[in-house]
Parts: C-alpha cells; structure tokens; sequence
C-alpha cells in the first residue's frame, strides 16, 4: 500500500506543534510553552516538491509522573514505527539530550523506518554550538532548525519526500470506497454484512482490528472494493493506542480511496477526531459519505430526530456540508445497501465530467443575471468556463482580471455548479485565470 504519513513525535514542550503548524501552514494545533496543551492529536495536509503527504502530530500528552510519559511515549513510538513512511524525532537545542530523549533514541534506532532527528530552537549561533552534542544520539540524519520562524525546514522535507510514495497499490478501475471511523462504531460489522460472511472478526471490544484489508464487493450488479481498517489482533493488545492505530489506518485507507465512508456513532455523533478524518478527505478531494450506525439504539426519536441530527452533523461540517448522511443499523441491517447506493452516486459526482458547451450556457446565463461586485470600482468580465482533468471536479474560469473576483463571488460560482450540477459529496475547485 503507497504510505505518505509523516510523524512527528517527541517529548513534551519540544515544539511537536509548532513544526506541525509550520508544515501544514496553518495554526491547528494550539501551542504553549508548558507540557501537555496538546491534548487531542492533529492531521493536517503538506505539499512539498510535488509530493503530498499527512503529518501526524503525536500530542496528547497529559501532565504526571516520568513513569506516565514514558509508557505514552513508548506506545507513541512504537506506532509511529509501525505505521508512518517516515519519523521526525524532535528535540529541544535549548534544554539538552535528557533521559526521555535517550530512551525514545533507543526505540528508533531499532525502526527499519528512515527516522530524522530534528533540534528544534537552534535560533541563533550559540544554541547551534550547543545542540551539537545530539549527534551522540547515533542519528545520520540530524538537521537543526527554528520551527517557529522555519529556518532550517525546507532542507528538512527535501529529505522527507525521498520516502514519500504517491502512487496507489490498487491498479484497478473498480471505485475503492474506505470504511473509517473511530474505534467500536461498527466498521468490521458493516463490512461483514455487506460481504454476506465474517471477513473480520468483531467483538464489542474496542480495537479488535487492525490491519487495512481489500474485499471485492459484486453483487445486485455493483463491483467496488471496500477498504476497511480492519484485520485481526489478540484481545491482551487491545491496551494500545487505539486511537492512534485507528486514525493512522484511517489516514492509510483514506489514501487509496475514492469514496470514503465514515461511520459514526449514533450515540456518540461527530466528534473531533471524527472531523480531523474529514478534513483530510476534502482536502485530498475524496468523496465523503457519513453513516450514522445504531440508529436503532437511540431512544425516543421522534418525527424530526433525524432532520435535527442531521442538521447537528452540517452545522460542524460548515462550509462544506453538501455531504449525503445515512442513518443505519449495521445489526438490524436497516438502509446498509442505501449506503452502497450513496457511495455509488458520490464516486460517479466526483469523477462527472460537464460538457463546456453546457457549463457556458448555463454559468454564463448566470453570471450576466448576477454579475460580480466591483472591486476599486472595477468589474471583472468573464469570458467563458471549463472543467479541467482532474480527479476531482475542478472548474476554470476565465477573466479579464482574477484580482477582481472577490472570493465571495467565487463561493457563489462553486454554490451554482452545485445547483445546477449533482457534485454532492466531492469537494470542487474553482481558479480564476487571465483572459483578456
């Protein structure tokens, strides 16, 4: 299977978050100069030298005894290990080689995995002097950077991206739909009851599976293969890090995947790492289907459950929320082939191709009927549209000048395309291009 996650581990306070904010160009994760703010692990997307990859940082790190850190981050490492193209280990210039980072040092250079060890805030001559004693941690790859500025980072991912692999394992022209979600929400299950056989084993213990498996689905004339993160683990391992296995796994099925399917629990409902899974497919521009599983467990619905559950779900989806959402019963079999039927529609919108007759008669027509605001009181003039061939819908616009097309303007393009063409599910681009 192509692998493109990156993760960051290190111990408390060494700036995991920062560097993540640094590479994904954004400030997900909240930072602070004491352990333990990063409570809840971060998934974000980078680009580098034309490769694509997803970061991983591995926070979560609740303050308490050496003991307590050094069973999470041994359990954090052992994982990255295992499931990651390649590792960032970072350490702090300022503070020195301490015990925790020996001991991580030990479990890395054990990984058959490329492992970077990066000194973070090496910000000026002297800490460079100084951080010069972690090359006694036995690592040939050793950069020093400032992840706060970015000094140092670009020489950092030039060696990253040798390990990143883009290409897909499956070389098929079935759609590949990815079954995630967070641990015991039912994924085996669902898979099985597609399949018609116990493909997976499924116990009510979180975190019985494991490992990605591919099974061909054909029947009542539909063929696709379904990834499902899932295979089979002894029951006494259930004590890891099973968020952490699952989101990994996630992040993995999700790269090979045209359609992603995630499942939620209706009891639960979208929570946090539930959107992290989600804004990794839009930005991967993969279709999205959410199924909300035993539905049939929630007590006392009444005549508008389902529209107030739903809306719920769109409110924290917002502003991407053109998302179909089911609500299943993987035990009781209710509306399962519905979501088969669901993840159909959205792989055939995501890979619909608009004749650019049809999108000029009909974007044009609008665009005349609502031109564009004024920008320094000018106005851009649009000259004709077409979809560009990509993987995903992606829409080009030309214009006099792009400068003037607020972006408002360009949301109300992409509100259009979806009016009057069916994307729902699949994330679309909209550029703007010169034409005079």
């Amino acid at each position: 299977m192509s692998n493109n996650i990156v993760a960051i581990i290190g111990r408390p306070n060494v700036g995991k978050s920062t560097l993540y904010n640094r590479l994904v160009g954004g400030r997900d994760a909240i930072t602070d100069d004491f352990s333990g703010v990063t409570r809840d692990r971060k998934y974000g997307y980078c680009e580098w030298g034309g490769k694509r990859f997803t970061v991983v940082d591995t926070g979560g790190f609740v303050h308490g005894s050496d003991d307590v850190f050094e069973a999470a981050i041994r359990s954090q490492v052992r994982i990255a290990t295992e499931e990651a193209a390649a590792i960032i280990f970072l350490v702090d210039a300022q503070t020195g080689i301490t015990d925790l980072d020996e001991s991580m040092a030990k479990w890395l250079r054990r990984s058959t995995k490329p492992v970077y060890l990066v000194v973070n805030k090496a910000d000026n001559h002297k800490d460079l002097l100084a951080a010069n004693e972690f090359w006694g941690l036995g690592f040939e790859n050793t950069f020093f950077i400032a992840a706060i500025s970015g000094s140092g980072t670009g020489d950092l991912l030039d060696a990253v991206i040798e390990h990143i692999d883009n290409t897909e394992e499956l070389n098929t022209e079935l759609p590949k739909f990815a079954i995630v979600g967070r641990p015991n929400v039912g994924k085996s299950s669902l898979l099985n009851a597609l399949l018609g056989e116990d493909r997976n084993i499924v116990t009510p213990i979180a975190g019985t599976t494991r490992d990605t498996i591919h099974s061909v689905y054909n029947k009542f004339g539909k063929e696709f293969i379904l990834i499902d993160t899932a295979g089979i683990r002894k029951k006494t391992k259930v004590e890891e890090d099973l968020e952490f296995y699952s989101v990994m796994r996630a992040i993995r099925a999700l790269e090979e995947s045209d359609v992603c399917l995630l499942v939620l629990d209706a009891m639960q409902g979208l929570e946090g790492q539930d959107l992290n899974i989600l804004r990794l497919a839009q930005k991967r521009h993969k279709g999205i289907v959410i199924l909300v599983n035993k539905w049939d467990l929630v007590e006392n619905k009444q005549t508008n459950s389902t529209r107030d559950f739903e809306a719920a779900i769109k409110r924290k989806l917002a502003p991407f929320d053109d998302v179909p959402i089911l609500f299943i019963s993987v035990k009781e079999k209710q509306r399962i082939f519905q979501a088969v039927e669901a993840a159909m529609e959205v792989y055939a919108n995501r890979t619909r191709r608009i004749k650019t007759s049809e999108l000029n008669e009909i974007m044009m027509e609008i665009i005349e009927a609502t031109p564009p605001p004024s920008v320094h009181g000018r106005f851009p003039k649009f000259k004709y549209v077409t979809q560009i061939p990509t993987h995903y819908p992606s829409f080009v616009f030309f214009v006099n000048n792009p400068n003037w097309v607020r972006d408002s303007y360009k949301q109300f393009l992409e509100n259009q395309l979806r009016k009057h063409f069916d994307f729902k599910g699949v994330t679309m681009e909209v550029y703007m291009r010169s034409k005079a």
